[in-house]
């Protein structure tokens, strides 16, 4: 009788677990350019809590990792660091029939043409926003992308603008995820786990602050009269039934609603800050990007969100934990490790994208002789049966805010050379907020919002 395959991980920094796992939370790009220049396109990370991470960027091990069978590479379980704000029913953290279900719950949400809806919500609200700014001074945009990008996303989740509860929803969230980013509670998950992190009493009593207005409008919204009338994402999903005709819990709707709001906007404001950061340092390509927008023009408007996403993606990893020994990149993987793609390295590949260090949206643009984006070479928003239900969703925001922007105001850098990448929390921010210098472009006036009207409801690309 022979032998089973013994486990063949691939190699990888010999520090202990905490060590590599402090240097991840605080450099993680810096950590996989480092491994990957001395082990090559596969290597093994070791993570407190976490176990064993096979970091891969090459593309065949991506797509066996996106198209493998999904009851054997675990997502959800892989995404368990997220447990404590999202709480056990997110989508985000299931996995099986129970991912399954809960993912058909929110898919008509995102459905392109009720989505085609959100276009003038984000519009009107991206121009309250630009307007506010002030003129000739340095001004970082991040947090104001956060603002913007919470705000859009709160009318679209609970479709109400003002009262005492969402304002007090509003206030608590920020107050929340400010708290909840910074680096000291980032340590303290890494060293706690997830489930003890959970029940941290600190962390209690913020997630309790919260969750107190959100539980309020739902209990309020089940009483309404209209609910069959309104087209919010709370509305939805409060009409939505499993397949046993059950309705969805109060608490399946709260943990639901949580991971819109927090994965809906931390992520799309960052990506917006980087496509301003990223544009302000090449001003032909933003006087480009103004140009062809104010003629109704939206090819260079995607390919410039579509590069925005692959050199500064804000999440640098997607996690499938193997439910059992596997094979990957011709290595048999055991049971517990994660097989890990690299979006930060897959997305800067030289042999894939010449010039990778370059921001180049024209590469996107096939007239140009450019091409689209591949499907296991740009993964910003993951990939297979989980890749993000919001991922359109964040595109189309990304474009319709960007549109406003450079309809309505001149921008230039406030300091000189490329912001470096700074690790927030999971995500990878400018270090320096994206600080730019804002001026009132000499045409915009009452123009301009009409020509972002009229081009606010174009098919959404993804």
């Amino acid at each position: 009788m022979s032998e089973p395959a013994r486990s063949q991980l691939p190699a990888g920094p010999r520090m202990p677990a905490v060590l590599q796992t402090a240097i991840w939370i605080r450099k993680a790009q810096w950590l996989m350019d480092t491994c990957q220049a001395r082990f090559g396109d596969m290597f093994t990370l070791k993570m407190a809590n976490e176990g064993e991470w096979v970091v891969t960027s090459d593309p065949g091990v991506i797509k066996q990792a996106f198209t493998g069978d999904p009851s054997k590479l675990h997502a959800g379980e892989a995404n368990q660091i997220l447990l404590p704000v999202l709480g056990y029913n997110s989508v985000l953290l299931l996995d099986d029939e129970r991912h399954l279900s809960e993912r058909k719950l929110l898919l008509p949400p995102f459905h392109g043409a009720r989505m085609q809806r959100y276009g003038e919500l984000m519009g009107r609200v991206a121009a309250e926003e630009i307007e506010r700014w002030p003129l000739g001074e340095p001004y970082p945009l991040r947090p104001r992308m956060q603002a913007l990008t919470l705000e859009i996303i709160l009318r679209a989740v609970f479709g109400i603008v003002e009262g005492p509860r969402m304002e007090l929803l509003r206030e608590r969230l920020r107050h929340f995820l400010d708290l909840s980013t910074s680096p000291l509670n980032m340590a303290i998950l890494g060293a706690l786990g997830s489930e003890r992190f959970q029940r941290f009493p600190l962390f209690r009593r913020e997630m309790d602050a919260v969750d107190a207005p959100v539980y309020e409008e739902i209990a309020q919204r089940r009483g309404a009269g209209d609910l069959a009338g309104r087209e919010d994402i709370m509305s939805l999903l409060l009409q939505a039934t499993h397949d046993d005709g059950a309705p969805m819990s109060d608490v399946e709707v709260r943990d639901e609603l949580m991971t819109l709001l927090v994965a809906g906007h931390e992520t799309t404001a960052n990506a917006l800050s980087w496509a301003i950061e990223r544009l302000c340092r090449h001003p032909e390509k933003l006087a480009r990007l103004r140009d062809e927008v104010a003629a109704g023009e939206e090819v260079y408007l995607k390919a410039v969100v579509q590069e925005t996403l692959r050199l500064r993606p804000v999440i640098s990893i997607v996690l499938r934990k193997l439910q059992e020994p596997m094979e990957f990149g011709g290595r048999l993987l055991p049971a517990g490790a994660s097989i890990v793609p690299s979006i930060y390295l897959v997305q800067r590949r030289a042999d894939i994208y010449s010039r990778p260090d370059e921001f180049i949206p024209e590469r996107f643009i096939e007239a140009e002789g450019g091409k689209a984006p591949g499907t296991y070479t740009w993964i910003p928003f993951g990939g297979g049966v989980r890749r993000c239900l919001g991922a359109a969703f964040a595109q189309f925001e990304m474009e319709t805010v960007l549109r406003e922007l450079v309809l309505r105001r001149e921008l230039a850098p406030a300091r000189p050379g490329a912001e470096p990448v700074q690790r927030r929390s999971i995500t990878e921010t400018p270090r320096h907020n994206a600080a730019v210098i804002v001026a009132r472009r000499p045409c915009a006036g009452s123009d301009a919002p009409a020509r972002s009207r009229s081009t606010a409801a174009q098919p959404v690309n993804g």
